[in-house]
């Protein structure tokens, strides 16, 4: 592919890395809470998610998971109860935290684990790869499924960028705010309600 054409495509997956949605909110209110670390981690996991859909996208199956109406339903149901789920936990620590107890703490393998369901669990992810990296396919430039999975690898490598600085921006604060126990309780609140928001607006888009 024309290293013109790659420089466009990767400017712009930086650009669409900034704009605000569910996967660098999520990297954002995991690095408040968890640190610069946990957002690392969970970008990661995010980051092997899109690996998943560029899979997806590259084998065709996403056109069949866009024209299956049931297998889209089951999908979103998946990832609505999976956000009220954390919801639940971030609203559940919030009382650990009023009673004066330690923040608690996920392992490594738990936040990688979030960010990979977080976006497996998002079919709006596969059926926007299928829309995006067509536009920067050409069948003269070779085999369309290497095309496919290199523009995904940019894309990749664009979030990693974009998300890992929202982590260690983020992680910055996490321990000013978690100093004092209200504010502990206060952020743990803010996260739990972001999470139903997030959970509330998909299911909106499932009914």
């Amino acid at each position: 592919m024309p290293f013109d054409l790659l420089l466009v495509f990767f400017s712009t997956s930086l650009l669409l890395g900034l704009v605000p949605g569910p996967d660098n909110f999520f990297v954002l209110t995991q690095s408040l809470v968890f640190g610069s670390r946990a957002g690392l981690l969970v970008t990661l996991g995010l980051c092997t998610g899109l690996i998943f859909h560029t899979t997806l996208v590259a084998l065709g199956l996403a056109a069949l998971i866009a024209t299956s109406d049931q297998l889209l339903l089951f999908i979103k149901v998946v990832g609505v109860c999976y956000l009220l789920y954390l919801a639940a936990l971030s609203w559940k620590d919030s009382g650990r935290q009023s009673q004066a107890k330690t923040q608690r703490q996920l392992t490594s393998g738990q936040l990688y684990r979030r960010g990979i369901i977080m976006n497996v669990s998002n079919p709006k992810v596969a059926l926007f790869f299928l829309a995006f990296l067509p536009q920067f396919i050409n069948v003269s430039f070779g085999s369309v499924t290497g095309q496919v999975m290199l523009l995904g690898v940019m894309f990749i490598l664009a979030t990693i960028l974009v998300f890992g600085g929202i982590a260690l921006l983020a992680g910055r604060y996490s321990e000013q705010l978690n100093q004092s126990v209200r504010r502990r309780v206060f952020l743990n609140r803010f996260v739990s309600i972001v999470f139903a928001f997030l959970a509330v607006n998909l299911l909106v888009n499932i009914l």
